[in-house]
């Protein structure tokens, strides 16, 4: 085959995959997408906030003896480790709590490093319910959208009302409604309710 007909093979195999398989490939899957490289390292952030029902790593460099993998935030919010006993981690940054170990550990370790590592981010949870393919709770990852929250909970049925979506939310201990347009979110026309999902949000796709 010649350079030419080369060239001729892979601009055809270019125009049947623009043409025939990427308009196979929806809008909430190419949201899935970007969602599970999000999910990799949610202590990637300063922002997280350890709480009960998290798993952390802590690593001391060259001392195993203070290094602890899978340690569970427990319900009073404390972790216990080597020498420390009881810390409390729940309510502190991952950056916080490293800065809190460290100087503790200097009784024992000179010039201690320490990095603690979100493992399982299972303190933050947002819920998706009605009409969508995977309803029930979800962990909640640093900037997740709301279109990234239905690719997360499998799209929507077949009976799915997306432009009627509520949104339910606690702030300052009082219940705030949002309601979302999806469609029109599609359409670019009100991307700003492509909004970013907190703590404890529940979405109702009637």
């Amino acid at each position: 085959m010649n350079l030419n007909s080369k060239k001729c093979f892979y601009f055809a195999c270019l125009f049947w995959v623009v043409i025939f398989i990427l308009p196979q490939v929806s809008f909430c899957e190419l949201a899935e997408i970007t969602v599970k490289k999000k999910i990799a390292s949610p202590s990637d952030t300063a922002e997280y906030t350890i709480g009960s029902g998290d798993v952390l790593d802590i690593t001391t460099w060259k001392e195993a003896d203070f290094s602890r993998e899978e340690l569970f935030v427990r319900i009073d919010g404390k972790i216990t480790f080597p020498l420390l006993g009881d810390i409390q981690a729940a309510g502190r940054t991952p950056q916080q709590l490293k800065i809190s170990i460290e100087k503790q550990l200097a009784t024992y370790v000179g010039s201690p490093v320490v990095t603690v590592n979100v493992r399982v981010p299972g303190s933050q949870k947002f819920y998706v319910l009605g009409e969508v393919v995977r309803t029930g709770e979800y962990n909640l990852v640093k900037h997740l959208t709301i279109i990234q929250a239905f690719a997360l909970a499998g799209g929507f049925t077949e009976w799915a009302s997306k432009d009627e979506i509520i949104l339910f939310r606690v702030e300052d201990g009082k219940e705030k409604i949002i309601r979302v347009d999806y469609k029109s979110i599609l359409k670019g026309e009100n991307f700003e309710n492509n909004i970013l999902i907190k703590a404890n949000d529940t979405i109702i796709v009637p």
